[in-house]
């Protein structure tokens, strides 16, 4: 492995709620939840104060959760231009020290500083003086990770808030990332740290020390990226300023405003995602999509998913909302009311390949149908025209949810 760069990750402390305490200083002596929509069902706590976290309350909890555990809880609604706005200030601080910044949402960012320590001093004095600079100059304060590669730069932020930097190294990474648990990991979930505790693996050190082939054996592909990620093998470089990433998926979810518990409701509402994913896959340039996958929130907030492959490849929204909704069906673990629901297309191709049973012409009539909609839409507006299973819930049907603006609570990673 590579232990010559020097990769940051720096993680803004309780960003939403450190915006609003700089918007009103009153707040800073009140336990506060910034929150999501509460009309439309998304009012769940996005962030919270240092006040509001001491009394037990969690990002992802319902609002009505989080006031049973902190009574003089303050709810406040999510203000997201002032987030983009102080997310730009301390971007500007980081471009002091490099070009290579890759954000990776909106409160956190990599920083590849491997050429910059030959002006500004080491890693740990480059973090501590971004660190500083941030506070003084922005008003809020930050956490900075050291290493020598993303994931664990990553897991250096985590190690120690607020306000603070923390260097995992090639020296230490044994007796700092190693005792960590499993689920510490980046990209390590819920259901992935189920399948690593069911291996026995508890710990970033036990998933290091594993038979590398016992996991590719069990998690697939997975377990091997998984493996070297543990042992600090990840060379992925921080993307410069003004690169661009290949797009792999596109997609979009919705919390929906009530919870939905007949297949009827659910797949209205694949529907509704199916047609928003469509529309931005014709927008692009990216061709058809060969595989779906859900995400599916339930009403205790627990997260699964699935994914599978289409018959063909396509962008049309009724065959991608019709292989969401068999993916769920599929579900072994689904059995509570539905409170969100997500659909992401990925492997795109450019043309479908000619068969014998006439699916291209098929996929060119949809496509024309499906073109001709974008059009009223695009002129009329997203509500103009909608697909009759979905007007049977009228509510529902006047979500306009084309641009996917979706609020995700902070530091919400992984599957």
């Amino acid at each position: 492995m590579n232990t010559n760069r020097c990769i940051l990750h720096s993680d803004l402390n309780n960003f939403y709620a450190s915006v609003e305490m700089l918007k009103d200083p009153a707040l800073r002596t009140v336990p506060i939840a910034v929150t999501g929509s509460i009309k439309d069902r998304h009012g769940i706590v996005l962030a919270k104060n240092m006040l509001a976290k001491n009394a037990g309350v969690k990002t992802g909890e319902v609002l009505w959760q989080a006031r049973k555990k902190c009574t003089g809880l303050v709810s406040v609604p999510a203000d997201f231009p002032s987030y983009v706005r102080v997310s730009r200030e301390v971007r500007k601080i980081y471009e002091r020290y490099t070009d290579k910044i890759e954000p990776f949402g909106i409160d956190e960012c990599w920083l590849d500083v491997t050429a910059s320590r030959f002006l500004f001093g080491d890693g740990e004095t480059i973090a501590e003086t971004i660190r500083e600079a941030v506070k003084k100059e922005c008003g809020i304060t930050v956490s900075v990770g050291v290493s020598w590669n993303k994931i664990f730069a990553k897991l250096a932020s985590d190690m120690k808030k607020p306000d603070a930097v923390t260097v995992v190294s090639p020296k230490n990474y044994q007796q700092t990332a190693w005792k960590l648990p499993a689920s510490d990991l980046l990209y390590v979930g819920k259901a992935t740290a189920r399948k690593l505790s069911f291996l026995g693996i508890a710990t970033i050190g036990d998933l290091a020390k594993s038979d590398e082939g016992m996991l590719i054996q069990e998690l697939g592909k997975w377990g091997k990226v998984l493996y070297d990620y543990a042992n600090g093998c990840d060379s992925s470089p921080v993307m410069a300023s003004g690169e661009t990433r290949e797009v792999k998926s596109v997609g979009n979810s919705l919390t929906c405003y009530r919870d939905l518990e007949e297949e009827d409701e659910i797949y209205m509402l694949f529907l509704l995602l199916a047609d928003s994913v469509s529309a931005r896959l014709m927008e692009s340039d990216l061709g058809r999509a060969r595989t779906v996958k859900i995400d599916v929130t339930d009403t205790d907030l627990a997260r699964y998913g699935k994914q599978g492959k289409l018959d063909g490849a396509t962008r049309n929204a009724k065959e991608i909302a019709d292989c969401a909704m068999r993916l769920f069906r599929a579900l072994e673990t689904r059995g509570k009311p539905v409170r969100a629901l997500g659909i992401s297309v990925c492997e795109f191709s450019e043309a479908e390949q000619l068969d014998l049973f006439g699916r291209t012409d098929r996929e060119d009539k949809l496509d024309r149908a499906d073109e001709a909609i974008a059009k009223i839409r695009e002129k009329y507006g997203n509500r103009a025209i909608k697909r009759a299973t979905v007007m049977k819930d009228e509510r529902l049907s006047e979500m306009d949810i084309k641009g996917g603006h979706v609020i995700h609570p902070e530091g919400h990673r992984g599957e």
